[in-house]
């Protein structure tokens, strides 16, 4: 007995993708395209899962900063953010946390690579090149790689 090819409604794969991790908006728009049949089908599903607080731009902002900004520079999260279509209030708010917690997390970043000072100009600057990758502030890797404290 052959079972049908069962589609999942675009509302089910909005679902099935808003169960891994929180997604914005635009972000389901963007990956359920393909799969909308009727122009405005895809539209009418999502307002349906907004209007039931299941698509929350917000709570989206607040789950990719909880989990990049350990790794990475305020500079890269914003580029993230902005990667999923992610901006306005939310999205400033969230920046201006990152900025006041930048030097600690750079520090974090750069003990958990490499704990000891450079001593080598080469090897410095290597330093400095991973946490410029990471999108930390040039001033603050300038200090974390010098091994600067935090200033209050």
């Amino acid at each position: 007995m052959n079972k049908p090819d069962f589609q999942p409604s675009l509302k089910g794969r909005a679902l099935r993708l808003l169960s891994q991790r929180e997604h914005s908006r635009a972000e389901l728009e963007r990956k359920l395209a393909v799969h909308e049949e009727v122009p405005g089908e895809l539209a009418q599903a999502l307002d349906a899962l907004q209007a039931r607080d299941f698509i929350n731009d917000g709570r989206a902002v607040d789950s990719l900063i909880h989990r990049r900004a350990g790794k990475l520079g305020a500079a890269r999260v914003k580029q993230e953010l902005a990667a999923k279509g992610l901006s306005g209030e939310a999205v400033a708010e969230a920046m201006a946390g990152l900025k006041e917690t930048e030097f600690s997390r750079a520090q974090e970043v750069w003990r958990k690579k490499f704990g000891t000072p450079a001593q080598d100009p080469k090897i410095r600057a290597k330093h400095m090149r991973f946490l410029l990758t990471r999108g930390f502030n040039a001033e603050v890797v300038r200090r974390v790689v010098q091994g600067d404290e935090p200033q209050d």
